[in-house]
C-alpha cells in the first residue's frame, strides 16, 4: 500500500513537472484542465416514438402478484397527475424535452407465461418470439423474465436491451437478476460485484429484485422512446450506444460518483431509499436521465 501511496504521488509531481508554469497570472489555464466538458446525445433524426402509447406486458416465469404490481405500479406512475414532489412523472417528463417526443404510455394487455413455454435458458430471439406475441405499430411489448430464468448475454453484457423488428414495431426487456446478478443490475441496492464493497440502500418496496428491475425498465423505456430504431438520440456507436440513461450510468441523487449514487431520499419508518413517487404513495429509485437543455444528467433529488 505505501509503494503505491507514494508512487501515485510521484507520478501526479511528475505530471505537473510537465505543465507549463502555472502562476498566479495562469489561473485560466489550471482551471481549463479539469473543467468538465458538456456531455452531448447527438440527434441522428431518425423518427422517435410519440403519441399515445400502450405498453404490453408478458411475464415470463414466476411472479407474485406483488412483484407484478410494484412494476405496473411504476409504469401507470410515468403520466399520472400527481403534485407530489419528486414524482415518477416527473422524471420522465425530461423525455418531453427531447426533440419530437411528446408521448403518453399506457398499460395495455398482459400476457402471463408462467409455464416457461420456451424454457429457463432463452436466446436473444425467444426474447423477439415473446413480444411478438402482442406487438403492433404504436405498442411497445415489454419481456419480464423472472429470477429462475438465464437469457443469453444477462450481466455479462447487459441488465436489459430494448430493440425493433424489421416490421418498425419495439420491444423491450427486463429481467429479474436477483439470484443471478443483484451487485450488478441491482446496484446500488445490493453491494456491488467488484470496487469497495460499501454498504447497499435498502430497497424502497423490500424486494431488491424487483426494485433493481424498476431502475432498468427506466433505463430502457427511455432508450425505447428516444432511440427506438438506432438513429434517434446517442453517443457513440449505434450498435453499443450511450442513450437517455445509460449516458449517465450510477447517478441517483446529487453528488453521485463513481461507486457512490448520490444523495438520496430516506423514508423516516423504513429507512428504505428513494428518489420518487408514483401511483398510491409508492416510492421508487430512478436514475438520472440526460436533459438535451442542459447537456447534464438530471436527478430528481
Amino acid at each position: 500500500m505505501t509503494s503505491t501511496y507514494h508512487f501515485s504521488i510521484f507520478v501526479s509531481l511528475l505530471l505537473l513537472s510537465c505543465l507549463p508554469n502555472l502562476t498566479s497570472a495562469t489561473p485560466r489555464k489550471l482551471f481549463s484542465l479539469v473543467q468538465e466538458q458538456p456531455l452531448i446525445l447527438k440527434y441522428h433524426n431518425g423518427p422517435l416514438l410519440k403519441g399515445n402509447i400502450t405498453l404490453n406486458l408478458v411475464w415470463y416465469g414466476n411472479f407474485s402478484p406483488i412483484q407484478r404490481s410494484i412494476l405496473v405500479d411504476f409504469l401507470q406512475s410515468l403520466n399520472s397527475h400527481t403534485t407530489t414532489p419528486h414524482s415518477v412523472s416527473s422524471w420522465w417528463q425530461t423525455i418531453q424535452k427531447y426533440k419530437g417526443v411528446s408521448c403518453t404510455l399506457a398499460v395495455g394487455n398482459q400476457i402471463l407465461d408462467e409455464d416457461y413455454s420456451l424454457g429457463k435458458s432463452l436466446r436473444s430471439s425467444d426474447i423477439i418470439s415473446l413480444a411478438s406475441r402482442s406487438n403492433q405499430r404504436s405498442e411497445i411489448t415489454v419481456v419480464f423474465t423472472s429470477a429462475d430464468v438465464a437469457v443469453e448475454g444477462f450481466f455479462m453484457s447487459r441488465c436489459g436491451t430494448h430493440g425493433s423488428t424489421q416490421s418498425k414495431w419495439a420491444y423491450a426487456w427486463v429481467g429479474n437478476s436477483e439470484t443471478q446478478c443483484p451487485g450488478q443490475c441491482a446496484w446500488p441496492l445490493h453491494q456491488p460485484m467488484y470496487g469497495p464493497q460499501t454498504p447497499p440502500l435498502v430497497s424502497p418496496n423490500g424486494d431488491v429484485g424487483i426494485d433493481g428491475m424498476v431502475i432498468n425498465l427506466a433505463t430502457v423505456l427511455a432508450g425505447t422512446v428516444t432511440n427506438p430504431f438506432d438513429n434517434g438520440y446517442f453517443q457513440g456507436s449505434a450498435s453499443a450506444p450511450l442513450e437517455a440513461v445509460t449516458a449517465c450510468t450510477g447517478i441517483f441523487g446529487t453528488g453521485a460518483y463513481p461507486g457512490y449514487p448520490g444523495e438520496v431520499l430516506a423514508d423516516g419508518t423504513t429507512g428504505a431509499s428513494y428518489n420518487a413517487v408514483g401511483v398510491d404513495g409508492r416510492k421508487y429509485l430512478l436514475p438520472a436521465m440526460w436533459d438535451p437543455q442542459t447537456s447534464t444528467c438530471k436527478t430528481l433529488v
